[in-house]
C-alpha cells in the first residue's frame, strides 16, 4: 500500500509540473543533451559514491570491524542500487547492514555505524550548505538565505547537543528517546575527541561537493547558464527534501524542489527540469555496479 501511494504521490508531482513545462522544449533539450559534459557529471558522481563508502569504512573502523576498504565500496553501490530500484530512500542502509550482519558482526554495531555514518553525511550536507550560503550571500534574496542558515545551523547545533544526551539519563525510560541517547552513547565512544569527528565531516563536505559538481556538469549539458555559487547554495535543500520517503527514490520531489527553488533566480524552467531528469538517471547508471556486487555476493552464498 505504501509503494502505491508513493507512485501515486510521484505521478501527481510529474502531473503537476506538466502543467508547467512546454514538454516538447524538454524532449528536444534531453536529445541535445552535450555528451561530454554528461559523462564527466558521470564520473564526479562514481567519485562521490567511492568516497562516501570510505567514509563509512574510516567510520566502521571505530566500531573494529576488519573488513577491507573494497567490502564497504561493493556494499555501498549494492545500496545505492537499491535506493534507486526501491520505492524508499533509505532502502540501501538495511542492505548495507545486512551486508555487516552477514559478516558475524553484531547487528546492533551494524545498524549504529550505519546510523552514524548517515549522521555524519548528513551534517556534512548542512556545514557545506552554510558555508555557501554565507560566502555568496546576496545570491538569492535576503529572506531565503535566511531561511537557509537557520535550517542549517539548527541543525548542526542539534546534531552537537546529541553528544550531551547520554548525560541525561531518564531519556533511557522512554522508547522513542531512547534510540537518541543510544546514538549520543556511541558518537562519544566513537569520537572522545571531536578532531576525528571534524575530519570525518570534512569527507562528507567533499562528498556532496563532489555531487554538486555532478549537477553542475549536467547544467552545462543542457546550456543553463547558472553560476556553480548558485547551485552550491540551492542544491542541498533539495538533496536534503529527497531525503524524505513520500516518493519513488526522491522522484518528483527532487524535480518539484528544483523548478522551485531555481525560479527564484529565474533559471529557464524546463532546462531545470531536463538537469534533475539527466540527474535521476545519472543516479541509476551510477549505481548499476550495485547490482554486478549484489549477483555477485548473491553467487558466493
Amino acid at each position: 500500500m505504501k509503494n502505491i501511494i508513493k507512485l501515486l504521490i510521484t505521478i501527481a508531482l510529474f502531473y503537476y509540473l506538466s502543467t508547467l513545462i512546454d514538454f516538447s522544449k524538454l524532449h528536444e533539450i534531453l536529445l541535445n543533451g552535450h555528451l561530454g559534459w554528461i559523462v564527466l557529471a558521470l564520473i564526479f558522481q562514481l567519485a562521490s559514491t567511492y568516497l562516501a563508502a570510505y567514509r563509512w569504512f574510516k567510520i566502521s573502523q571505530l566500531i573494529s570491524f576488519k573488513e577491507s576498504l573494497s567490502f564497504y565500496v561493493q556494499s555501498y553501490f549494492k545500496g545505492t542500487f537499491f535506493n534507486q530500484v526501491l520505492p524508499s530512500s533509505i532502502g540501501g542502509d538495511a542492505v548495507r547492514i545486512l551486508d555487516l550482519v552477514q559478516k558475524k558482526y553484531s547487528k546492533t554495531d551494524s545498524f549504529y555505524g550505519v546510523i552514524v555514518d548517515r549522521v555524519v553525511g548528513l551534517v556534512g550536507l548542512l556545514v557545506l550548505n552554510l558555508l555557501a550560503t554565507i560566502l555568496f550571500y546576496g545570491t538569492f534574496n535576503s529572506s531565503f538565505s535566511l531561511l537557509i542558515i537557520t535550517i542549517a545551523l539548527g541543525g548542526i547545533l542539534g546534531f552537537l547537543s546529541l553528544f550531551y544526551l547520554e548525560k541525561i539519563k531518564f531519556l533511557a525510560n522512554y522508547k522513542f528517546l531512547e534510540l537518541f541517547h543510544k546514538l549520543a552513547r556511541r558518537l562519544n565512544a566513537l569520537y572522545p575527541t571531536k578532531k576525528l569527528l571534524a575530519k570525518h565531516i570534512s569527507i562528507s563536505l567533499i562528498v556532496h561537493f563532489l555531487s554538486i559538481l555532478t549537477m553542475y556538469a549536467l547544467s552545462l549539458s543542457v546550456n543553463l547558464g547558472l553560476s556553480f555559487e548558485v547551485l552550491l547554495i540551492a542544491l542541498p535543500p533539495v538533496f536534503l527534501l529527497t531525503i524524505v520517503p513520500i516518493s519513488l527514490a526522491g522522484w518528483g520531489i527532487r524535480e518539484g524542489a528544483m523548478v522551485g527553488i531555481f525560479m527564484l533566480v529565474g533559471a529557464d524552467q524546463t532546462k531545470i527540469l531536463a538537469m534533475s531528469i539527466l540527474y535521476g538517471i545519472l543516479l541509476i547508471v551510477s549505481s548499476l555496479p550495485g547490482s554486478y556486487f549484489w549477483v555477485k555476493s548473491k553467487q558466493a552464498m
